[in-house]
Parts: C-alpha cells; structure tokens; sequence
C-alpha cells in the first residue's frame, strides 16, 4: 500500500463547489488503496485579503501576529475540506501545523521547515483516516506560528513527502501540467510530459509560477518525484523527476 501526498493550491479550493469537487479527487485516489496525506492551501483571494486587513491595522503590522493573522486561512480550507470528506464516507479531520507539531525555523512571512512530528499522522493514517493537513505554515522553537512565504504549500507538501518516505507527491492546480509557456496566454503552448527538476527550477528564474522555486530544491536534493495536475482536468499532467532518472527511462538508441 503506497502512502502518497496530495497537495491543492487555493484555486482548487476556492469555492464550496470546488471543494466538493476535491473531495471526490481524494475519494478516488483512496479507492486504489493508497494511504494518503492531504495538504491545502487557503481559498483563493482569502490571503491577499487577509494582508489588505492587516495594513488597514498598521503599515507595520506586527510580524509575528502577521503569521498568525495569514495563516487562519488554511485552516478556513482543511475544515471545510474535511468536512466535505466527512460526508462522502471517509474517514478524515484537519490537522493545524502547530498541533503535528511542523517545526520551523528562519525570518517571519519565510520560515523553513526543519522537522516534523510523525507520530500521531502515521497513527491517524494507519488507522484508515485521511488527515489535512494546513500548508504554508508551522512553529517556530519559542511556540510562534510562522508562514513560509509565497506558495509555501508547495513547501509543505515537499516535506511531508520527505519526512514520512512517500511514495508519491501530487501537486494539484489550476493548470493540467507544465507547460513550454503561459497556456493561459499562449494557445500554441505545449504540455510537457516529464521534465528535470534543473529544467523547472530554470523556468521558474525566467517566471513559471507552477512550483515554489524553494520547494523545487528541495524535492531535487530529496530526490523526490513531483506529479502536476489539474484539478479540473482529467490527465496524467506533467512529472518532475532528477534528469538521470529521466535518461534511464527514456534510452537514446541508433
């Protein structure tokens, strides 16, 4: 039985409807007997939200409580996430970083992650239950809750996929892979198959928004596979390995 980490980018999650619609994504992958660890960011639009209200406060809101006010929105999604889990049959609940607890450390607004707590997911998760589990987010030594700057779900999900020895990390969007450019701007764009994490990590220095560039490196010097899909799409997206693993698979012959 393969434990995989699943990932939804706000966009995925950015309505009720949407949500709903995740949840049978969740469904499916628990079907083929796969262990799962879900992790969502905020709805869509819900953290610039919160970041309009924090400069209506002050224009030097105080850092620490900048973390706590932009991390509420996460924990928005999971609740409703696994609560919309919770109707359809499966076992589930929400799990807030600082209960795990993801430990972090490095400047407020872009923490890194530097240990996680196993014990009680692997519980939850041998028992059958699917735990969701707020991105972009964790705990610093002195008990603050911290944020891992823009896109830290991806940072998250990568990590988890890391301390727990995944065998699969599936990031979800709004885009059914990675494109040669914008599909959104370009109708010619052409979906890429696989790709090298040094090739993507190189498209996100030119502006390729699909992955937190931190993350990226994360996953290469892990050595971990990363699938991208559409959450509204039904296709095999784009997978995100180390270039040798792709020369092996992919032979040059004469």
């Amino acid at each position: 039985m393969s434990l995989i980490v699943l990932k939804f980018g706000g966009t995925s999650v950015g309505s009720i409807k949407k949500i709903n619609y995740v949840a049978k994504i969740i469904k499916k992958h628990h079907h083929k007997k796969n262990k799962l660890i879900v992790v969502s960011s905020a709805m869509s639009g819900v953290t610039n939200d919160l970041i309009k209200k924090s400069k209506q406060i002050s224009k030097n809101f105080d850092k620490f409580e900048y973390d706590v006010l932009l991390s509420s929105g996460e924990q928005i999604a999971c609740a409703l996430l696994s609560g919309a889990l919770l109707k359809i049959g499966l076992k589930s609940r929400s799990w807030l970083s600082w209960q795990i607890p993801i430990i972090t450390k490095g400047d407020h607004k872009s923490s890194r992650i530097i240990s996680i707590n196993k014990k009680e997911i692997l519980k939850y998760v041998n028992s059958g239950g699917i735990p969701i589990i707020t991105g972009f987010q964790g705990i610093s030594n002195n008990r603050r809750i911290t944020t891992l700057g823009r896109g830290g779900s991806d940072a998250t999900a990568i990590s988890i996929a890391k301390f727990f020895s995944a065998d699969d990390c599936f990031i979800y969007t709004d885009v059914s892979g990675v494109y040669t450019t914008d599909p959104k701007l370009n109708s010619k764009a052409k979906k890429i198959k696989k790709i090298s994490y040094e090739e993507m990590l190189e498209m996100a220095s030119l502006g390729a928004k699909i992955m937190q560039p931190i993350s990226l490196q994360d996953a290469m010097i892990n050595d971990i596979d990363i699938n991208v899909r559409s959450t509204f799409i039904n296709s095999n997206g784009t997978k995100i390995s180390n270039s040798q693993q792709l020369f092996n698979k992919n032979p040059i012959t004469g």
